[in-house]
């Protein structure tokens, strides 16, 4: 379990510096962008964990990992400008 949450934390980390690395112009303060990656990743590994038994430890890391990608794209602003339609 310890492992789990260690591994988790760790790929979220890794997950969030990496998109904060590529994406930067598009995203909010690096501190949040890093947390969200960390907590993301630990809540999808709270998911899987209860969803499976303690030992697929793989797969339990691969649901961190898809949660966290998922939380990380939800802070992710668009690239150009909008554009406003006329009002109606």
């Amino acid at each position: 379990m310890l492992f789990e949450a260690l591994g988790s934390a760790l790929l979220g980390l890794v997950l969030a510096w990496a998109a904060n690395r590529r994406f930067s112009h598009r995203l909010p303060a690096r501190s949040l962008v890093l947390a969200t990656g960390v907590a993301g990743a630990l809540f999808g590994a709270f998911i899987t964990h209860t969803a499976l038994d303690p030992g697929y430890v793989v797969f339990i890391l691969l649901g961190a990992a898809a949660v966290s990608a998922a939380s990380l794209s939800l802070l992710l602003r668009p690239a150009g400008r909008l554009r406003r339609s006329a009002p109606a």
